[in-house]
């Protein structure tokens, strides 16, 4: 039996987590560069500026141990952003090759709980600001959750 290969919907779906994947890709290597360079400020400056906590406004550490831990806490979260995105590129592989719900499962729901706690603990709050790298990966994942499904193919019950 030759497997069903994926519709329109399923293909620009993969599309769209591609495009996810990269911005978070991007995320994680920036993070490292910014950890690399030494500069705690612009790690945190990279999180900072929106509404509830304009950069300005934030008081950054004077002692080293403690800058040391928020660098590594950034470079942290920095990273673990980049692997979803490639995790991210496997669910779009998985879709696009092989019309796959596992990777449209994956996407949806192991993504989405990176992406959705990010949403609410740093963009609704006003924490990050707000541009297209923070509310475009939110929006990208809304989209491709939504019309993904609608080129997979039905279960052969």
């Amino acid at each position: 039996m030759t497997p069903t290969p994926p519709g329109l919907a399923a293909k620009i779906g993969a599309g769209l987590i591609v495009l996810w994947s990269v911005l978070h890709i991007w995320v994680g290597g920036d993070g490292l560069a910014k950890f690399f360079a030494g500069d705690v400020k612009e790690q945190w400056n990279g999180m900072l500026g929106g509404s509830a906590v304009p950069i300005s406004a934030f008081v950054h550490t004077t002692d080293a141990v403690t800058a040391n831990v928020h660098a590594h806490l950034i470079v942290n979260f920095c990273v673990d952003v980049g692997g979803y995105g490639v995790m991210g590129l496997l669910a779009a592989w998985l879709i696009w090759k092989q019309a796959s719900w596992l990777g449209y499962g994956m996407f949806v729901v192991l993504v989405g709980i990176a992406d959705l706690a990010f949403t609410f603990s740093m963009v609704t709050s006003g924490i990050i600001v707000l541009n297209a790298g923070t509310v475009g990966g939110p929006v990208l994942w809304v989209l491709a959750s939504v019309i993904t499904p609608f080129g997979l193919p039905r279960s052969q019950d």
